[in-house]
Order: C-alpha cells, then sequence, then structure tokens
C-alpha cells in the first residue's frame, strides 16, 4: 500500500521535484483530480491491479460517454469522492487509470457510468447507480443492501490480496473415468447442527469433512454455485423469509461468495476457499465447480440494477428487437455468452480460478445456453466452446456440461465435444428411474445405460468418460425421496406447489412420505441400493448427490432453491440412523475403484469376450417385449495392469415377484462370484474381498425388484476354441 510519505514523495514530484533513487518504481503521476494524483493505467488488465505507489482501474465500455470512480469508506452509504476517467485516459472503449495515494485496506469502490438511453435499443445507461466491477475479486456490502425500486445498494468492490502459498502442490489430476464425483452445497452440507464441525455453513466447515469423504470413497468434489450470488429475496411464505440458496443467481463471476467465509469480515484473500482445496488435493480429492455462465442475477427489465447492465447492457444480454430480455434460462434473462467481449470475460474468469484456486474442472449448468447466439439461435460451430476446448490453461481441467436451457434446447449426447466435453447424461437419470419404478418397455435403453450409453455417445470417438451418470442430483428428489412420494410437495417454496419438476419418475413404494410399515421401509432401503449398485457398476462418470448415502430426505420438496434451512440441510443424525446404507454406498464405491472392469477400461479382453453384451433370463439374448422385466450386462476387459481379463455382470430384476435366471457360461476355468445381491438382507449383501464371496452359478433366483453384481473369479483363458465357442454364443 502507498504509505503518507510516498503520497508527499509524489506531490514533489508532481510539483516539479527531481525524481530520485528513493522514488524509483513509483509510476511518475500526471494528473491531480479532486484531491488525488493519477496517471494513465494498465489497459490490458481488466479490474484492479495494485502497481508501486497505486491502484489501477480499469473497465470498459462500448456506449459510455463517461465513467467515474467512486471510492467508499467501509460500509458507507455514499462515497467520499468520486474520481472522472479523463478523456485521455480511455482507448478504445477502455478507460484505466492509476490512483495515488490510496489504503487498499480503507476503501470499496464501485463505478457510476454514463450514456445514451433509448431502451428499445438496449441503452439504458443511468449515471446515478453505483455499478459493480464485472471483474471484481472481492466482494463485499450484501447484508447492507437496500431495496428500492428494484435498485438493490450495496454491492462494492473490494482490492483483492493474491499472496496463498500453494508451494509445490499439484492437482491430483485423476482420469475423468476414475472420479467418484460427489454433488455439495457448502452451506447445506455442514449448516445443521448435527455436523458437528466447529465452521458450519462454510468452506472452512466443509474442510473439517474430508476425513467423511476420504472414508466414503469419493475423489472428487463438484460444489454448487460458490461465485458471488445474490441470496436476498423479499419473498415471505407463512411469515418465513426466503432466500436464493443454491446459487445460480450469479453477480460476480470472479469472487468467492461471501457468506461462505468462516469470518464475516471483510474478505479479500479467498484463502479459506483456497485452504480447503489445498487440503482437498492433499487428500487426492479434485475440485469441480458448478458455474453459472447462462444469466445473472440482474433479471429482466423489472431486476435490479447491479453491473451488466449499467455498462453494457445490449453487449452482455440476448435482446429482442424490442429490447427487452429473451429469457432462455428462464431466469429473466440470458448471458450473450458468444459476443466477443463476454467470450472474454468467461475465458478470463475461468482461467483465473484456474491459477488463483487451482481448481480442477468446471460443470456449466444450462450448457446449452453456451451455444446460442445473439439472437438466440444454435450456432453449428460455437465460438466459445471451441475456445474452451483448446485453451491452454484449461488444458487439464475437466469440462462437464449440463446439455440443455430451459429455452428447449436438449443436447445431450449431441454437445459440442471437441473430444473435450462431458456430459451430465439426463437420459440415464430418467431411463433408470422407470425401470426401477417398474416401468416397462424399458430393458434394452437401460442395459444401454449400463453399458456406457453408446447410443449417444460414440465408443470410439467420444468413449465413456463423456457420460457422467447420475439418478439423483440437486435438482430433484433425493434418493430416498425418489422411493418415498410419487407426487412432488413444494408447498414451503410459495407457489402453491407449482415449481419444480412434475415428470420426476418416482414411486412411493406404497405410502405417500414417512411410514413405520417396516416393510415399506424395507423396500425402501432395497430401491436405494439397487440405484447405488446400477449407479457404480456402470460404464461412465458416476455422481452422487451429498446425503443420499445415508437416507437424506427433503420431506418430498424436489426444488429446495430458497429453503436456507432444515429442509436442505443435511441432518448427519441420520448417519447412524443409516448405518448400513452409509457402509453399502463405501463398500459399491470401494468395488467400482477395485474392479478397472467397472471404470471403463481402454482395453478389450484378450479371450474374446466383447466389452459389453446384454442378456435377458437367458444369456446372450434379451427379450425385447414391453414386459421385460430382467437385464443383465455382462462387461469384459483388460486390469488397470494389463496382466488379466476382468468379467463383472449386472443383473436387475425390476419386478414385484423373483426371476430364475441363467448366467452366461464363462471361459474353461472360471466360475461367477457373487459381490452383491441386494435381496439380501441390508447389511450382508455386498462383499468386496474376493476370496470372501460366494460362489453362484449357473442359475440363480433374483429377490423381487433386486439387483445382483457377479465378477469371475480369475483371469480368462485364451484358448482359440473358447473364444470361439462364445462367438456362436452371441449370435
Amino acid at each position: 500500500m502507498l504509505e503518507k510519505s510516498d503520497s508527499e514523495q509524489i506531490a514533489k514530484r508532481v510539483d516539479g521535484e527531481e525524481f530520485t533513487n528513493e522514488t524509483k518504481g513509483i509510476a511518475i503521476p500526471t494528473d491531480h483530480i479532486n484531491g488525488f494524483y493519477m496517471r494513465p493505467g494498465l489497459y490490458r488488465n481488466f479490474g484492479v491491479v495494485v502497481t508501486p505507489g497505486g491502484v489501477s482501474f480499469t473497465v470498459h465500455s462500448r456506449k459510455a460517454s463517461s465513467i467515474q470512480l467512486a471510492l467508499f469508506k467501509p460500509n458507507a452509504s455514499e462515497p467520499y469522492v468520486l474520481i472522472p476517467f479523463p478523456e485521455n485516459y480511455r482507448i478504445g472503449n477502455v478507460h484505466s487509470m492509476i490512483v495515488f495515494g490510496l489504503d487498499i485496506e480503507t476503501f470499496e469502490y464501485a463505478y457510476l457510468v454514463d450514456g445514451p438511453y433509448n431502451p428499445k435499443k438496449g441503452l439504458i445507461f443511468d449515471a446515478t447507480r453505483y455499478l459493480l466491477d464485472p471483474y471484481a475479486k472481492a466482494i463485499t456490502g450484501q447484508k447492507l443492501y437496500v431495496d428500492q425500486k428494484k435498485n438493490r445498494k450495496g454491492y462494492r468492490a473490494l482490492v483483492s490480496i493474491n499472496d496463498f502459498d500453494w508451494g509445490n502442490q499439484r492437482s491430483p489430476m485423476i482420469s475423468m473415468g476414475d472420479l467418484i464425483i460427489y454433488e455439495i452445497h457448502v452451506r447445506g452440507f455442514t449448516k445443521d447442527t448435527s455436523s458437528g464441525v466447529q465452521a458450519p455453513g462454510t468452506f472452512s466447515g466443509l474442510a473439517e469433512k474430508i476425513p467423511y469423504l476420504k472414508e466414503l470413497g469419493i475423489n472428487a468434489v463438484e460444489l454448487m454455485p460458490i461465485f458471488e450470488f445474490d441470496e436476498i429475496s423479499d419473498r415471505l411464505v407463512e411469515g418465513k423469509g426466503l432466500a436464493d440458496y443454491w446459487g445460480y443467481n450469479t453477480v460476480g463471476f470472479f469472487a468467492p461468495h461471501t457468506s461462505y467465509i468462516h469470518d464475516k469480515g471483510i474478505n479479500r484473500t479467498g484463502d479459506d476457499l483456497k485452504e480447503l482445496i489445498r487440503k482437498l488435493h492433499e487428500n487426492n480429492i479434485e475440485v469441480i465447480l458448478d458455474v453459472v455462465f447462462n444469466h445473472t442475477a440482474e433479471g429482466n427489465e423489472e431486476g435490479p440494477f447491479l453491473s451488466f447492465k449499467g455498462f453494457d447492457n445490449a453487449v452482455y444480454y440476448m435482446l429482442p428487437p424490442d429490447g427487452k430480455y429473451y429469457n432462455f434460462s428462464g431466469c429473466g434473462n440470458t448471458f450473450n455468452c458468444n459476443h466477443p467481449i463476454v467470450q472474454n470475460l468467461i475465458m478470463d474468469c475461468l482461467r483465473y480460478w484456474v491459477t488463483e484456486y487451482r481448481v480442477d474442472g468446471f460443470r456449466f449448468d444450462l450448457a446449452s445456453i453456451l451455444g446460442r447466439d445473439q439472437n438466440g439461435e444454435p450456432m453449428c460451430h460455437p465460438p466459445l466452446l471451441r475456445n474452451l476446448a483448446f485453451d491452454p490453461i484449461l488444458a487439464h481441467v475437466k469440462l462437464i456440461a449440463e446439455a440443455w436451457d430451459a429455452g428447449g434446447l436438449y443436447q445431450v449426447g449431441k454437445f459440442s465435444s471437441h473430444n473435450r466435453w462431458s456430459e451430465w447424461n439426463g437420459k440415464y437419470r430418467d431411463d433408470l428411474r422407470r425401470f426401477l419404478k417398474g416401468d416397462t418397455g424399458m430393458a434394452h435403453i437401460v442395459a444401454e445405460r449400463i453399458s456406457g450409453s453408446h447410443d449417444l455417445y460414440d465408443p470410439v470417438r467420444r468413449g465413456h468418460e463423456a457420460s457422467v451418470n447420475f439418478i439423483t442430483c440437486h435438482d430433484g428428489f433425493t434418493l430416498r425421496d425418489l422411493f418415498a412420494y410419487n407426487q412432488k410437495h413444494n408447498e414451503a417454496n410459495g407457489w402453491n406447489n407449482m415449481d419444480g419438476e412434475n415428470n420426476n419418475n418416482s414411486w412411493s413404494c406404497g405410502v405417500e412420505g414417512d411410514t413405520d410399515d417396516p416393510d415399506i421401509q424395507a423396500l425402501r432401503n432395497r430401491m436405494a441400493r439397487n440405484a447405488c449398485t446400477i449407479l457404480l457398476a456402470s460404464q461412465g462418470t458416476p455422481l452422487l448427490l451429498a446425503g443420499d448415502e445415508f437416507g437424506r430426505s427433503q420431506g418430498g420438496n424436489n426444488n429446495p432453491y430458497c429453503q436456507d434451512n432444515e429442509i436442505s440441510w443435511l441432518n448427519w443424525k441420520l448417519l447412524e440412523e443409516n448405518r448400513n446404507l452409509f457402509e453399502f454406498f463405501k463398500k459399491m464405491i470401494a468395488l467400482r475403484k477395485k474392479h478397472q472392469v467397472l471404470r471403463n477400461s481402454k482395453l478389450p479382453a484378450s479371450c474374446g469376450l466383447p466389452a459389453s453384451s446384454k442378456h435377458g433370463t437367458e444369456p446372450w439374448y434379451l427379450d425385447p417385449a414391453p414386459e421385460t422385466s430382467f437385464l443383465g450386462v455382462m462387461l469384459a476387459s483388460r486390469n488397470a495392469q494389463d496382466s488379466q481379463d476382468e468379467i463383472a455382470y449386472v443383473g436387475v430384476n425390476s419386478h414385484w415377484m423373483s426371476q430364475i435366471i441363467r448366467l452366461p457360461d464363462l471361459p474353461s476355468g472360471l466360475f461367477w462370484k457373487l459381490a452383491v445381491d441386494t435381496g439380501l438382507p441390508s447389511g450382508q449383501d455386498c462383499e468386496t474381498q474376493m476370496d470372501k464371496m460366494k460362489k453362484v452359478g449357473p442359475t440363480m433366483e433374483l429377490q423381487p425388484r433386486s439387483v445382483i453384481l457377479l465378477f469371475a473369479a480369475e483371469s480368462c483363458t485364451t484358448d482359440p476354441e473358447i473364444e470361439q465357442a462364445f462367438h456362436v454364443q452371441e449370435r
């Protein structure tokens, strides 16, 4: 920071004093405005940069006629000084100046931007509104908001301090196919008192739970939005205030959310989050951020005026001819992602999070919007997606698309990949849910989903790693609620139960909601274990919803975006109440990690068995009849050491009656061993050690609504006669 003596030296130099050795390295001011010395700044560095003797402020606007820097004392409602950018400090559309004599710990800043006002052309400049720096690295003021005609005052930027020492730490660099992704809401994961952490609801609180993540077997966390977002809501339901809890309401793309910091004071460093990421990496756990570039918290023409609207409304948002807002996001506006200016901001943002916070990947919310042009039309070769795929700094990070949007563009299996992108496989979720609850006509397509969704993802060009498989996520029922409710129960959200998805493909198992019936409770537990087994035995990358492993419930609410309370917070008491379910999840994760055949091996089996094959109650034939309620999928590949073949078999009985099946014959000298049978009592249903697994075959009786997982006990032979026999059986 600039000390008083430095200010005096600068003042002397401006008044004509000689430049001395003591002041060497401090840029020479050229102007004196409103009590501050200044000079042109760092035009290529948007946002703020601390320089010797001063702070460089750089912003851009295509149509602005003038811009003023507003400096505030902490928490003050009005600035203590306004400093206009001199006209000769503008190069192109970029305004930049170094202001000398500032102590970065004693001020907050915002901008006033003036320009033409013609709403029908998307021009809505208003020099009376304080605007947040689009490149702000630290943000304050959320709790000080005053809502006055949708103009929330209080968003201001701070000069960030980036001096965290990462040492020689590197990312775990786990391949996509080896990940076990665990979706977490930072606050909800530890906010409840039952979490037992010292810093509930924060980055630090999550760090306290790393031993739990390791015990479960998680090696990647996907954090729901942590960019600074607007969580303030004016809505009341039955006298209770609601919040924009999930975080899909971005205010600033470069700053971590202030409420997730343990120390609720000024957050200039982001060190809480950096420390969390460092600890996760030390424990071989990667960090994926759920990022929201499809819209912002500014909403439509009725929404607040916070930042982008005031700098360049017609650049940052997709606008129809009437100057209002296209709404492909379902949230009031749509970010104009393929405009060159917006592309640059998004690229700068992601590079910043990779270099400054060392994150390992990004999941893009409503990613289909990233492929629309300024008129909302889908593009054949979206430049943003291409640039993301080939950017050198982003070369090794995971890029995961939620390949649909609220405007009806559904691109699962068709997202512009450049062989870099993976996708949330929404069809996997929907198809598995339907088959598990007993819908007809689903056996063949579910066998395809377990085998890697080759109907969606070319196994040669894109591979299994393109598919992120999930059955539950933040958006929808939890796993427990999926088998406890036929209908959503979102009354607490205040929309008369009209919000949230209606097509849940759920099943209450006979009673809507909680029940004391032990048979229904056992069935629900078995259905959860069925889902877990299939998910973790499917080709692709599995994603688990935090808390599903111990029976977390949201009371049937499938859209708790506004519930910053016990509806959304994890109740850790359930961990002990449902310990057997937790142990089952833990064992299934261990089995997936132990057996390469479940994790997308790229090496074919040497015994001639295909990488995946479909089976019915008789091997090598899956009946296409709609009423088919049993399916088997056999997987075969080399192990991780390329020393022997591995063969696995997943069998699923979705019928309410038991079924007898015949298992596929194995090459000579091999036999099937039973690793999982969810038809057995909870706690006796999963074995991870091959020498303790029970030998089974050639026939088995599967209990109603149950799943089995088998492994061949030894490596298979390369005998040509046996290989030919399997080809004959397959035909």
